[in-house]
């Protein structure tokens, strides 16, 4: 009879535990969906609009497009190129006009000739966004490169410091003005009236540090060698340096007079006492000698002379 009861009461149970189930997802359901329409109200009475979704806290599996984050940065890029070329005026009107058309702009320029030698050294400014190009065009006159290098420097940090500073000195200036108007006395007045000279100076000091910071990010600096044969004699000249030479020779003579030096040094400290101690033991050893009648003066050697004949009568 017992067994029947239970029997009778399983599917009972299954079914209770279904209807609960299904009772608690459709009271979630309700309970997000009301606390949606307050906060859809609350963001309407409030006038502010629904927040943005958070970007995704890594990059996609795919690499993503970190060009933005490269742009952010503020880079100033210089140069120089050594080129090889066939013909230096036809080289070089060829790289004005291909920097010209790249927005860019000559610098500096500077052409010597020997004979029927030439070189041509030009400095150019170009937009740091089109500073890839410009090489790629400058090689593609050149026969041979001969030498190439370029830095980039990352000035960002100088940037936001500089709009810092120049941020707390204009409110400075601000503060200094308004207590300048309600100054009554003439020393007062003196006083800040000095104190904001010293701002304003400071500030546009910082400012035209900005500018020029601002102007080497936006334009690098390539300086471009252009000859026939000449650029390796250019190479040798920049190699030689007169002052190097001059230490190497002043360092060779520090060392030879350092070695007659030490010779003198070793001379008069061992050398000499050794030979003069030598000296008194031969003069003594000479007078023992003497004295004992083993070394005498040299006898003087008197010629016999021959008896005269005897004369005849």
């Amino acid at each position: 009879m017992r067994t029947r009861r239970l029997i009778f009461l399983r599917p009972m149970v299954g079914i209770l535990l279904v209807l609960l189930a299904v009772a608690a997802c459709a009271g979630s359901s309700v309970l997000e969906g009301a606390g949606g329409g307050v906060g859809e109200r609350e963001r309407e009475a409030s006038g502010d609009e629904a927040p943005a979704p958070s970007a995704a806290p890594f990059a996609p599996a795919d690499g993503g497009d970190t060009t933005a984050q490269v742009d952010d940065a503020k880079i100033i890029r210089t140069g120089s190129l050594q080129l090889q070329v066939a013909d230096v005026d036809e080289a070089t009107g060829k790289a004005r006009l291909a920097v010209a058309a790249l927005g860019g702009y000559i610098s500096s320029s500077q052409i010597s000739s020997d004979g029927n030698e030439k070189v041509a050294s030009i400095t150019y400014r170009i937009p740091t966004d089109r500073w890839d190009e410009a090489l790629e065009a400058l090689r593609g006159f050149a026969t041979k490169v001969i030498y190439e290098q370029t830095d980039a420097v990352e000035v960002t940090s100088q940037l936001v410091d500089l709009d810092a500073r120049i941020a707390n000195l204009q409110a400075s200036e601000r503060a200094l003005q308004a207590i300048a108007e309600q100054a009554t006395r003439i020393s007062d007045v003196l006083e800040v009236q000095a104190r904001l000279s010293e701002v304003r100076g400071e500030i546009e000091r910082l400012l035209a540090q900005k500018t020029n910071l601002e102007d080497q990010v936006g334009y690098g600096t390539l300086t471009v060698t252009f000859g026939v044969d000449v650029v390796a004699v250019t190479q040798a000249v920049e190699q030689w340096d007169p002052a190097d030479e001059v230490d190497r020779a002043t360092a060779s003579l520090v060392d030879l007079l350092q070695g007659v030096a030490s010779a003198g040094i070793w001379f008069g400290i061992v050398w000499l006492p050794v030979l003069a101690a030598i000296g008194i033991l031969t003069i003594v050893a000479l007078a023992v000698l003497r004295r004992l009648g083993l070394v005498g003066r040299p006898r003087t050697v008197v010629p016999r002379v021959p008896p005269a004949p005897p004369s005849e009568a």
